[in-house]
């Protein structure tokens, strides 16, 4: 009897594993999509290792959900966030959100970031070089708060307010950042802003867009609240996106952006920057910074099924003072990726990329490997 027990106990452990085991797999490789529009939420190791910062180990988790269950044009409401530790002090904490009410009437992003991170530094200008690489410590904390009101159809008119700190420490003293004296608030310091946007937005999803339009131009100006060397000016930005459905498996889409700054003793870390896991894919952000950075780019996305994907993605880019504009001057940025959609219906992703950029003389040609939540663009 004691015998027929157990052996009923170990079949019914082995029905529940394997019952186990078949949902999760239908959860995240079912090629079936869930049309309950239910919340969804997907945690993402965050694992790398470099020799400046050590071992790097965290977690990274997005949440989703419709406000509206109901409404099929409601966009889903993204929630993320980020926390990673190295074993050399470092951590970075940041939490996002991008929130779409009922009707899609409002609009609401947010962000709440802590971060401390090594960087290398090379200087201000469009031509650079690798062998100014400077080490640097950045201790930032970051603050942003914008809201937008649909006024018309597809037309949203917003308000932002943000506040961001930094304070910088040089690992190697005798390198580019300290020699050169054209750098302003070299120790860091606060700026806050005030800003306005508007934005036309025809996008049939904020998350895997497969056709419409989206441009936006935002506004910010930063008063002299603390005084001193404290920055004074203004930010503009322009962004705008286009979509195209080619078939029921190939999206075209192009995405094109201005960054500006200007005012007096303009701190080198507000400056705009090439590089980064969304645009100008291959660049080490930062490697190249100036007031103004004017970039574009054309993604190829094939979706193999609602699990899978693949993307080829090329652009152009470039930062320059106000006074240095040149085509010739336009840097290339290349590269392929895949996907998987650990939301189907939402369209929510998990990227990777490789990135290629230029090939400088006397240097390796610049390129970037990236792991990210959501597509570029």
């Amino acid at each position: 009897m004691k015998k027929i027990s157990i052996c009923a106990l170990l079949f019914l452990f082995a029905v529940t594993t394997v019952s186990a085991q078949k949902k999760l797999i239908e959860k995240y490789l079912s090629n079936k999509t869930d049309s309950s529009r239910k919340a969804s939420f997907m945690p993402v190791p965050v694992f790398r290792y470099t020799q400046e910062i050590g071992l790097e180990f965290g977690l990274g988790a997005i949440y989703s959900t419709y406000l509206d269950r109901k409404d099929l044009a409601n966009r889903s409401s993204n929630f993320v966030g980020i926390a990673s530790w190295s074993t050399k002090g470092q951590y970075n904490f940041s939490l996002k959100s991008d929130i779409w009410t009922k009707n899609n009437d409002h609009h609401y992003i947010t962000e709440t970031r802590f971060r401390s991170m090594p960087f290398n530094f090379y200087g201000v200008g469009n031509e650079t070089l690798a062998s100014n690489e400077d080490r640097l410590i950045q201790k930032q904390v970051r603050v942003l708060l914008e809201a937008e009101k649909r006024l018309a159809p597809h037309l949203y008119t917003g308000i932002s307010a943000g506040f961001e700190n930094y304070h910088y420490e040089d690992k190697e003293v005798g390198g580019i950042f300290s020699t050169d004296n054209s750098l302003h608030h070299k120790i860091g310091g606060s700026v806050g802003y005030i800003g306005l946007s508007q934005s036309y937005d025809t996008r049939n999803s904020n998350n895997y867009t497969t056709k419409g339009f989206m441009g936006r131009i935002s506004y910010q100006y930063a008063p002299d609240f603390w005084g001193g060397e404290n920055f004074t000016g203004s930010l503009i930005r322009v962004n705008v996106r286009n979509f195209w459905s080619l078939s029921s498996k190939f999206v075209l889409g192009v995405n094109g952006l201005l960054h500006s700054i200007q005012g007096k003793d303009i701190p080198f870390y507000l400056l705009p920057q090439m590089g980064s896991d969304e645009m100008m894919r291959g660049y080490y952000t930062g490697r190249y910074r100036d007031r103004n950075y004017l970039a574009a780019q054309a993604e190829l996305r094939y979706r193999y099924n609602n699990r899978f994907g693949a993307v080829i993605f090329g652009g152009t880019g470039q930062v320059f003072n106000n006074s240095s504009f040149a085509v010739k001057s336009f840097k290339p940025s290349y590269g392929a990726g895949g996907r998987y959609f650990f939301d189907p219906e939402k369209g929510l992703s998990v990227r990777i990329d490789y990135g290629v950029g230029e090939k400088r003389p006397n240097e390796k040609r610049q390129t970037g490997f990236y792991i990210s939540m959501a597509e570029a663009f």
